[in-house]
């Protein structure tokens, strides 16, 4: 083989190796939800970020930094085409709809599923591994892990205070997996924990019944979309007599916080439920 055939080949295997490499890392990310995109600014990879979830609000500077492109079942698919993203990360089967038009489209689309605190915390290593900061990513997840123990070793009176988590009001919806989880770290005790596990919310529907059989110390409240209206949970037919509404603990906390499996439900959701458990 002469020495010009032995450049062209090496040159064509060098050709060969950059377009299966050179979108790894992914140099234009499309985030469908608001967890993924504080996970990259907490890694300090934001500048992949090409486009966001209108629902995306930490850090605040996103809002005026990214461009939105979806809600949360519905996307603009022309408009992320025409980011040219090299990825996007989505979440859950309710997106399932916006994910098969963007792979239709010949889109790279990573769909994570997490729904507890210990998918929370594979979710981050994962996504660091995405995009080539996989050690960052470890101790960003090792730093949320020793902070959920340290919460959960401090002491506080017994009993644990009862709690209701209400995600939506009509119908009544309890609190997800990672919200269970995060009330026991509190040192509260959900009243429907066994619930936690049911993924879709349609199977974590309960009764007012229930809500009263259960006599909740402390409710905790966050309607996905629309502002918690105290006064009309006090008024429900029967709860008069439910411990959280004689006393008066009826609390809200932003969905923007508790709602999102990512870093905010680690930190600032979590310390809103230690602040409604213990004040």
């Amino acid at each position: 083989m002469t020495c010009e055939v032995m450049a062209t080949v090496t040159s064509l295997r060098h050709q060969r190796i950059w377009s299966t490499m050179r979108h790894f890392p992914p140099r234009r990310i499309v985030c469908l939800t608001e967890e993924t995109v504080e996970t990259l600014y907490l890694l300090g990879e934001q500048h992949r970020i090409v486009g966001v979830s209108g629902y995306a609000v930490r850090p605040p500077q996103v809002r005026r930094e990214k461009p939105r492109v979806s809600a949360f079942v519905s996307a603009d698919i022309p408009k992320i085409l025409a980011l040219e993203p090299d990825l996007v990360l989505a979440f859950s089967d309710l997106q399932a709809g916006i994910v098969a038009d963007l792979v239709r489209a010949g889109v790279d689309v990573h769909v994570f599923n997490q729904r507890d605190v210990a998918g929370i915390l594979a979710m981050i290593r994962m996504l660091g591994a995405l995009v080539g900061a996989a050690g960052r990513a470890a101790e960003l997840a090792e730093g949320f892990e020793q902070r959920l123990a340290a919460i959960a070793a401090t002491s506080h009176p017994s009993p644990r205070p009862r709690v209701y988590f209400e995600e939506w009001d009509e119908p009544l919806i309890s609190g997800i997996g990672w919200v269970s989880e995060l009330i026991e770290i509190a040192g509260g005790e959900d009243v429907f924990a066994g619930l936690g596990h049911c993924q879709a919310a349609k199977d974590r529907v309960v009764s007012a019944d229930a809500v009263c059989e259960a006599k909740p110390e402390v409710i905790l409240a966050s309607w996905c979309g629309k502002k918690v209206v105290p006064a009309r949970i006090k008024q429900r037919d029967g709860w008069s007599d439910i411990p959280a509404v004689r006393d008066n603990r009826i609390v809200e906390i932003k969905s923007s916080i508790i709602l999102q499996p990512g870093p905010a439900a680690l930190t600032d959701g979590l310390d809103a439920i230690v602040k409604a458990l213990w004040g």
